[in-house]
């Protein structure tokens, strides 16, 4: 599995922690920056992610800033994207359960090592549950 993943300037030390995670469970990266604390515009690096997961080059993506809130706003306005904001394992498992949501939006500045990787993880390990889910999700769905 290829998973892309970007951070703005505030998000750059939880993304090194989470590109970990994932080499751990051999999965590969594509990054797409920020490559430093070097204050960005968080929309320019959410939208490389995005485009990837609109575009269908890729299932699922994960971004991070200072809240999750900027990147996953960004990310939510493509069309085919279902971007998600985590901050606990709860509300990651409800994410890809119920909605599908094939973009992770991560809290950098708000979760400790462990928290990301329990949060990731369980992104990771949960599966959409169709059904019901199915029919709230078309209907979000631009067509």
């Amino acid at each position: 599995m290829i998973i892309p993943i970007a951070s703005d300037h505030a998000g750059f030390e939880a993304k090194k922690i989470v590109k970990r995670i994932l080499e751990e469970r051999d999965i590969t990266t594509i990054d797409f920056g920020t490559n430093s604390t070097d204050s960005v515009d968080y929309p320019e690096f959410a939208s490389y992610v995005a485009q990837a997961v609109n575009n269908g080059d890729h299932d699922l993506g994960i971004l991070i800033c200072a809240s999750g809130q900027g990147m996953c706003m960004t990310a939510n306005k493509y069309p085919k994207v279902r971007a998600a904001l985590a901050w606990n394992k709860d509300m990651a498992r409800i994410s890809r359960e119920h909605n599908n949501a094939n973009i992770l939006c991560l809290p950098g500045k708000f979760l400790k090592e462990d928290e990301l990787k329990a949060v990731v993880c369980e992104w990771l390990d949960s599966e959409f549950m169709g059904g019901r889910h199915k029919r709230r999700i078309d209907k979000i769905e631009i067509k």
